[in-house]
């Protein structure tokens, strides 16, 4: 298995990005366990020019800095007061493109998120969805801003190969506010897959 270079995130095309991470593995290391899903629905954010960005119009918070960051950067933040969504960060800096990953198909350490999930028994449930993902992997708001090339998160190509005729595309989910953008193709996800969040009307 082998880790994501920078160059993997570097590319210009978030879209494009976003669908390569489909089939690609999530890493999470706490120092104790580890925790590791694939990557099965993903969601591209095209920075400025994209009103369902939290970048949108060269928007710049304290929330949003990250995504101003250089390529193969975590981005985490806290949604609804509660839910930490996993970002990645792509193109370069000052580009602030992002990927939000949204399910995941667990791999190893099943018992360790299903314990952070207060979960007796396996279901679909674990990492299905942007917050459950989170929990799950361990990750917080604490990993905003994390390099993914480093030794405790990351993400890896084992290898896996998801046929382009397997992936599906569809707008965002929770983003009907965002005018025109709300019905921009930009989501990825493996066809079938239980562990994937949910199908747009």
């Amino acid at each position: 298995m082998k880790k994501l270079p920078l160059s993997f995130y570097s590319r210009k095309n978030v879209l494009v990005i976003a669908k390569d991470l489909i089939g690609k593995v999530l890493i999470h290391h706490n120092g104790k366990a580890l925790t590791a899903g694939r990557i099965v629905e993903t969601e591209a954010y095209d920075g400025v020019i994209d009103r369902a960005s939290h970048a949108y119009g060269g928007r710049r918070t304290a929330r949003n800095e990250i995504m101003y960051a250089e390529a193969g950067t975590a981005y985490v933040y806290i949604c609804y007061g509660m839910h930490h969504l996993f970002n990645v960060v792509t193109n370069r800096k000052d580009i602030p493109h992002a990927i939000l990953i949204r399910a995941l198909e667990p791999l190893q350490g099943l018992d360790l998120m299903l314990k952070r999930r207060k979960k007796k028994k396996p279901d679909h449930l674990v990492t299905r969805g942007p917050g459950s993902l989170s929990v799950a992997m361990g990750i917080t708001v604490k990993q905003n801003g994390h390099s993914l090339i480093s030794d405790d998160l990351y993400i890896a190509d084992d290898d896996v190969r998801i046929p382009s005729k397997a992936i599906a595309v569809s707008h965002r989910i929770g983003v009907e506010s965002s005018r025109e953008a709300a019905v921009y193709p930009y989501r990825f996800y493996v066809k079938g897959n239980p562990f994937v969040s949910g199908h747009p009307r």
